[in-house]
């Protein structure tokens, strides 16, 4: 068995194309599209975080409502940038989203993808301190936020306050028991997922990583999910950890299918540089009938070795054609590969 969601970048866009033509459009069916998968059996709704874009800037309220709508399925992202954020404030939003849901939140976070601005966390009130990255800005942020989740009071209490207190330190409210197992990291080298997994998290791995190589993605990426796993045995964890990796996967069944992915193109890993100096490796679709699917998914070694899997929804094609997209997957190609 493996965990199946989705996980929507959440554009928007006027164009005569795109189904989604507002903010408000891109919110509202991404809420319908979680209640839609939770129908059809999927697992677990994932949005993506960006900011200065016409995408789902602010996760929090997505989340919460999300949560609010529907009844198992995980509620999550992938991923949220930690430069850009204040922890003790994103403990206090995370908890009231995860008490929503019922206990069913799975935050994605990590230092975040190349942006739309320059050094934009700086409009949000960050600055890296003497001698820190905004790489390592964004762990120091993580840490902060993970130590947090634990619960415990840190703040002395006023002597007379507005409400009685309860005796002790106080922590921030409210607190969400579990949550803290319940985070993770998203990795795109080999060094980051081993300090993910010494850090108590869980791995996200998306269709891109750093090009360490030369090889495939999912060969690398498989590297990164064993090293991870390495790690986590070494630093002594009691709890077994969560691996969930990336991919773009649509079963052609019908002419809108057709119409969409019917043409190929893309089914090669690209080489690229997010920036002046790393060299990353971006994953292929996956397009063509289930029979073919089945064999190519098959040689996939990190889509193997994950317990959950995340398929990347075009979103602005709308919330019918996703939540087709999506059942497809499940009724016709996960049970041959042993998924369902």
């Amino acid at each position: 068995m493996k965990r199946i969601g989705f996980l929507s970048f959440g554009h928007w866009s006027d164009s005569p194309y795109s189904q989604v033509r507002s903010a408000s459009d891109a919110l509202l069916q991404s809420i319908e599209l979680a209640v839609a998968a939770e129908e059809l059996g999927a697992d677990g709704a994932y949005f993506r975080v960006h900011h200065f874009a016409r995408q789902l800037g602010s996760p929090f309220p997505l989340l919460a409502a999300v949560g609010a709508r529907t009844s198992r399925i995980e509620t999550g992202t992938a991923v949220i940038d930690m430069r850009y954020e204040n922890p003790f404030y994103m403990a206090e939003d995370a908890g009231a989203a995860d008490v929503i849901a019922g206990g069913r939140l799975q935050l994605g976070i990590s230092r975040g993808s190349p942006e739309q601005v320059i050094d934009g966390y700086r409009h949000f009130g960050h600055q890296p301190g003497e001698g820190e990255s905004d790489a390592d800005m964004a762990r120091r942020h993580a840490r902060v936020f993970l130590d947090l989740l634990k619960g415990e009071g840190f703040a002395e209490p006023n002597p007379r306050p507005m409400f009685p207190n309860p005796p002790g330190l106080l922590r921030l409210e409210p607190h969400a028991p579990g949550l803290r197992e319940r985070i993770w990291w998203g990795a795109a080298s080999t060094a980051t997922a081993a300090w993910a997994a010494e850090m108590g998290m869980n791995l996200q791995s998306s269709t891109l990583v750093f090009d360490e190589s030369g090889e495939p993605l999912h060969v690398q990426q498989r590297r990164q999910i064993d090293a991870y796993r390495e790690a986590w045995k070494a630093a002594g964890h009691a709890r077994e950890p969560r691996v969930s990796v990336s991919r773009s996967i649509f079963a052609i069944v019908d002419d809108r299918d057709r119409t969409y992915f019917g043409r190929g193109g893309q089914d090669r890993d690209q080489i690229g540089y997010i920036d002046e100096n790393t060299k990353a490796i971006f994953g292929r679709s996956y397009a063509a009938e289930p029979e073919v699917l089945v064999k190519e998914l098959a040689e996939d070694t990190a889509v193997a070795a994950a317990d959950t899997l995340l398929l990347t929804v075009p979103n602005q094609l709308g919330v019918d054609y996703n939540a087709h997209a999506i059942g497809s997957i499940l009724r016709v190609v996960a049970p041959e590969l042993g998924w369902r």
